[in-house]
């Protein structure tokens, strides 16, 4: 299945779709893989676009932090177990590791 295909799942989610700040999430990326699909990357891109392009890319990436976030406040309070693995491979830490740290 395509990203589209799995993003189009989780919106006919109506549990999902309660959460306003996800529903913004999806539609935010759904908004940014429109405009990335039906742009010509082989020419230069003008200012006005590449400025529209980082707003687009910072509201998909601000939206998918917050997102992240309380994820991890909700494991934290209900599975710690999976709370652990979650923070010790942190996609935002270039020196994360899986293996547990004793020290």
């Amino acid at each position: 299945m395509k990203i589209g295909g799995f993003l189009i799942r989780l919106l006919e989610n109506p549990n999902l779709l309660e959460k306003d700040t996800f529903s913004n999430l999806l539609l935010a990326i759904f908004h940014l893989d429109e405009e990335l699909e039906r742009r010509d990357f082989n020419r230069d891109l003008i200012e006005s676009d590449y400025k529209h392009l980082t707003n687009d890319i910072n509201r998909v990436y601000s939206s998918l932090i917050y997102e992240w976030v309380n994820y991890l406040y909700y494991l934290k309070l209900h599975y710690p177990y999976m709370f652990s693995i979650a923070v010790r491979t942190n996609p935002f830490d270039d020196n994360a590791s899986i293996y547990v740290n004793e020290s």
